[in-house]
C-alpha cells in the first residue's frame, strides 16, 4: 500500500480509528480527505499531518446523516480521480434495549451505518472498477455476528456491513479492486460515553478493550496480508475459517427443495 500522489478518504476522521487511519495512510504517502463533523478537529488533524507526514490533508466537514452534506461526499468520491482508498468508518452506536429507545435513536444508527457507507460505496466503486485499481475498506464489529440485549440495532446494522463487504468482495473477486471488513471489538473511543452510546468506558472490562493504534495497527497489516475479513483482536485465525466453514455447510444443507424431516409429519 505503499503509494505516492494518490488520495485515501477517512469518514469520522475527527477521533479515534478514523483520525489514527488517517495518521497511518499519509505515513504511507496517501494525500487526504478527512471526513467529520467536527472542524476544528479536522483542521488540526490536517495541519499536523500536513507537517508531520508532508502530504495534503483536505478537510470535507460533513455529517452523513444530512442528505446534503452526504451528496457532498458522494459527488467528490465521484468525481476526484485521484481516490485510491475510502475508508468507510463513521458510524454510531446506541447501546440500550430496542424497547427503551427512541425511533431517533434507532433511525440514526441506520442512517449512518448502513445508509451512509452503502451511498458512499456506490459513489466511490465505478472509479475503482473503471481504473480496475482501489480499496474499500469497511469499518464493521464483532457485533456483526452477536447481538447483546443493549445492541439490537447496533448489531443489526453492522451485521449489513459484513455482509454487504462480503458480497463486494465476490462481485469484484476478479479486478483489481479490494474490499475489506474489519471487525473490531470494544476499542477505546468516545463512542464508549454515556452521551454517544449510553455505555461510559469505565463500564467495559479493561483488559477487553483495544487501543486504536493498536487496532489500526492490525487492521492494515491484515489488509496487507491480503485479509478479506480482519479480526484485529483474534489470535487463532482457524475459529473463523471453522465459522466460515460451517456457514457453507449450512447454506449447503437449504439446497434440497424439500422440508426437513423433523417438520413433516409422520
Amino acid at each position: 500500500m505503499s503509494i505516492s500522489s494518490k488520495t485515501a478518504v477517512v469518514t469520522g476522521a475527527s477521533s479515534g480509528i478514523g483520525a489514527v487511519y488517517a495518521d497511518r495512510l499519509a505515513a504511507r504517502g496517501y494525500d487526504l480527505i478527512l471526513v467529520a463533523r467536527r472542524a476544528d478537529r479536522l483542521n488540526a488533524l490536517a495541519d499536523r499531518l500536513a507537517t508531520a507526514r508532508g502530504v495534503k490533508a483536505r478537510v470535507l466537514q460533513a455529517d452523513l446523516a444530512d442528505e446534503a452534506d452526504l451528496a457532498r461526499v458522494e459527488d467528490v468520491l465521484r468525481r476526484d480521480d485521484s481516490v485510491r482508498l475510502l475508508v468507510n468508518n463513521a458510524g454510531i452506536a446506541r447501546m440500550r434495549p430496542f424497547a427503551q429507545s427512541t425511533v431517533a435513536d434507532s433511525v440514526s444508527q441506520i442512517a449512518l451505518n448502513i445508509t451512509a457507507l452503502t451511498r458512499l460505496a456506490h459513489a466511490v466503486l465505478p472509479g475503482f472498477i473503471a481504473r480496475n485499481e482501489g480499496a474499500l475498506v469497511n469499518v464493521a464489529s464483532i457485533l456483526s455476528l452477536h447481538a447483546l440485549p443493549v445492541s439490537t440495532v447496533y448489531s443489526a446494522t453492522k451485521a449489513y456491513v459484513l455482509q454487504f463487504t462480503r458480497g463486494l468482495q465476490q462481485e469484484l473477486a476478479n479486478t483489481g479492486v479490494r474490499i475489506q471488513a474489519v471487525l473490531p471489538a470494544a476499542t477505546a473511543t468516545e463512542i464508549w460515553t454515556e452521551e454517544v452510546s449510553g455505555v461510559p468506558l469505565a463500564a467495559l472490562q479493561k483488559d477487553t478493550v483495544m487501543g486504536v493504534d493498536d487496532l489500526v495497527d492490525a487492521a492494515l497489516a491484515g489488509f496487507d496480508q491480503g485479509e478479506a475479513v480482519t479480526w484485529p483482536s483474534v489470535g487463532d485465525a482457524r475459529l473463523w475459517d471453522a465459522y466460515e466453514a460451517a456457514r457453507g455447510a449450512l447454506i449447503g444443507a437449504t439446497q434440497t427443495g424439500t422440508p426437513a424431516a423433523r417438520y413433516t409429519k409422520a
